[in-house]
């Protein structure tokens, strides 16, 4: 068994990048980009990508430097290559085991007990969370963005952040029930949310004042409700869950498109008048993110990113608004 990396030659973000493989499996190559501080977020399919800042240091911690070539045959040899034509398949499977495994990981770190039953009962609540962020009326809260969450702070943990059990139980839960509820019924889901969470927790025996936190966290993440000097725990989530305003250009347009989805019975002029607000009020904080170490990863590109989508609803709302005035000018003669 070996980790290979080719020479940083691949241009993005301001940088070279490398390719780091093994050519054995994909437990060892976790195992190690996690050694060299890699965020599991630069895992693609078949390899992780490394910035040419730690290509020396992925070296001194024995991986093999080899020519990109040799990189391409060792992944085809080893029968772990992702071909471009498989990636719309293979990029959900990934996903879930991903999910499952930060499942498992999670219930040994808040003490599920070591019995066959509790381990089968933490295991049919996982699956069932995972039916929920599946339900097909879901657009953007599906697991994706569970992953994109969950990805997140696992990127904030490689930053030197102490993630607490609550954050990850919370993100697992924060959007379990989805609904789409806005007006009046706005929050309706976080609190059903928060009342799954405690029930299943307790059922589980886990701690009360833990289950109590876990609940709290995810009405916090209500959007729009304010939340004055979260203390990192409840910091760490909101980032997280806002983390996808700092996605690539294309991320966030299908980010945005997925958000349209789940409000289509909504007509365009009252869509984009409620979604600028929202957007309006996270653009006119000093920082959209609460930790220091969000805002530098996140902070810059996210305001690129909500300000362009912001624009683009403000001229759909400036359109609606002159068409009206059009129309009761025609209706007064």
């Amino acid at each position: 068994m070996a980790i290979l990396i080719d020479p940083p030659a691949w241009p993005a973000h301001g940088t070279l990048w490398s390719h780091l493989i093994s050519d054995a499996g994909y437990d060892e190559l976790h195992a190690f980009a996690r050694r060299l501080g890699l965020p599991r977020r630069s895992f693609d399919l078949d390899h992780y990508d490394v910035p040419a800042s730690l290509y020396e240091a992925a070296v001194a911690q024995s991986a093999r430097p080899v020519t990109a070539k040799d990189v391409v045959h060792a992944l085809r040899g080893s029968g772990l290559r992702v071909r471009q034509a498989e990636r719309e398949t293979v990029a959900p499977l990934r996903r879930r085991q991903y999910l499952r495994a930060e499942w498992s990981g999670l219930g040994a770190l808040v003490g599920i007990g070591r019995t066959r039953q509790a381990e089968n009962d933490w295991h049919r609540l996982g699956e069932h969370l995972l039916t929920r962020w599946n339900e097909p009326h879901r657009s953007y809260h599906d697991e994706r963005h569970l992953e994109d969450v969950l990805l997140a702070l696992d990127h904030l943990a490689t930053r030197g952040e102490r993630l607490s059990p609550a954050t990850l139980l919370a993100a697992w839960f924060h959007d379990a029930v989805y609904t789409g509820a806005a007006g009046d019924d706005a929050g309706s889901d976080e609190l059903a949310s928060a009342h799954l969470a405690a029930g299943s927790l307790a059922a589980l025996s886990i701690d009360a004042a833990l289950t109590s936190q876990v609940g709290e966290f995810i009405v916090a993440t209500t959007p729009a409700r304010e939340v004055r000097d979260p203390a990192a725990p409840l910091a760490h989530l909101l980032d997280a869950d806002l983390s996808i305003f700092a996605s690539s250009p294309h991320r966030y347009q299908q980010y945005s498109l997925a958000v349209r989805a789940e409000y289509a019975h909504v007509a365009d002029p009252d869509f984009a008048a409620g979604r600028s607000r929202i957007l309006s009020g996270y653009l006119q904080q000093p920082a959209i993110y609460r930790t220091a170490t969000a805002q530098q990863l996140w902070e810059r590109r996210a305001r690129e990113n909500v300000s362009a989508e912001f624009e683009g609803l403000l001229q759909v709302v400036t359109a609606e608004g002159a068409g009206s005035g059009v129309r009761r000018a025609a209706e007064a003669e």
